[in-house]
């Protein structure tokens, strides 16, 4: 009987209703009931289970998951709340319910998942994961080495150093980076920090999909493609533990850039 038992987060982000974080907000909202009786976070269900939210009754999905490849314009917000002007959901306009992995800020284009599979969301998302995502950036004025060498060994923003990552300059103004953490807008405040301004930020690459369609269009994964994202997350560890983001170490000094009490500065986030 135990096998059968699954926690409802991971249950409500298995029927493509919304990702398991999503799915915790609900429960936490009391907007979630099992056979009639609103759970305890952490709660297992079975598949005999009634489940509902805000009243309408959630069953396992049965039909092939949607797996969507999207190149989002610069001005959509990546949100799934529909009051948001311009937000990715009413942009797109999927006739079944798809969510973003992750997210892309409004002034930032490129490629970004779209799905109805709350499981791959966890596994993606989990921040132990290092799931290269690769980006083009423009900057205000010529490109230096020295420009390139501190980006790629690490910038101290938001009271941590970030990760060394691969840089490649491209062009006068215009460089390549690949990043495996996301820490909020982090390409843009690594590039405020040594005295440039991002004009332009592309993300052309998460994990092995690569951008490959008209701004504003949206494709299938193929199967071949899905098949080798799994086995890329699959190493990825399947406890609730795994999703909760690891400790980075606390820079001691502080900068001008740097400001603890800034509500700007928020740890979570995308670039």
């Amino acid at each position: 009987m135990e096998e059968n038992l699954k926690r409802l987060n991971k249950f409500i982000g298995e029927t493509g209703y919304c990702s398991r974080r999503e799915a915790d907000k609900l429960i936490e909202e009391g907007r979630v009931t099992i056979n009639g009786i609103v759970p305890e976070m952490g709660t297992k269900v079975t598949p005999d289970d009634e489940v509902r939210i805000d009243g309408k009754l959630i069953r396992e999905k049965t039909e092939k998951p949607v797996y969507l490849a999207f190149n989002k314009p610069a001005g959509i917000e990546c949100t799934t709340n529909l009051e948001v002007r311009n937000n990715i959901v009413d942009y797109i306009n999927y006739p079944k319910r798809i969510f973003p992995i992750g997210r892309l800020d409004k002034a930032s284009e490129g490629l970004i998942f779209m799905t109805n599979d709350g499981d791959i969301v966890n596994k993606i998302l989990r921040a132990r994961n290092n799931h290269e995502k690769e980006y083009t950036v423009t900057v205000n004025k010529p490109i230096t080495d020295r420009f390139i060498e501190r980006m790629g060994n690490g910038v101290p923003i938001l009271d941590t150093i970030t990760k060394k990552c691969k840089v490649e300059q491209i062009s006068k103004y215009i460089f390549k980076i690949i990043l495996t953490q996301g820490l909020n807008r982090q390409i843009r405040r690594m590039a405020e920090y040594l005295g440039y301004e991002v004009t332009a930020l592309k993300r052309i690459r998460i994990i092995n999909i690569s951008l490959d369609i008209p701004v504003g269009r949206y494709r299938d994964l193929t199967d071949a493609e899905i098949k080798e994202l799994n086995e890329l997350i699959e190493p990825s560890s399947k406890t609730e533990e795994a999703s909760l983001p690891k400790t980075e170490p606390i820079v001691k000094r502080r900068t001008e850039f740097i400001k603890r009490d800034d509500p700007r500065f928020k740890k979570r986030g995308d670039y």
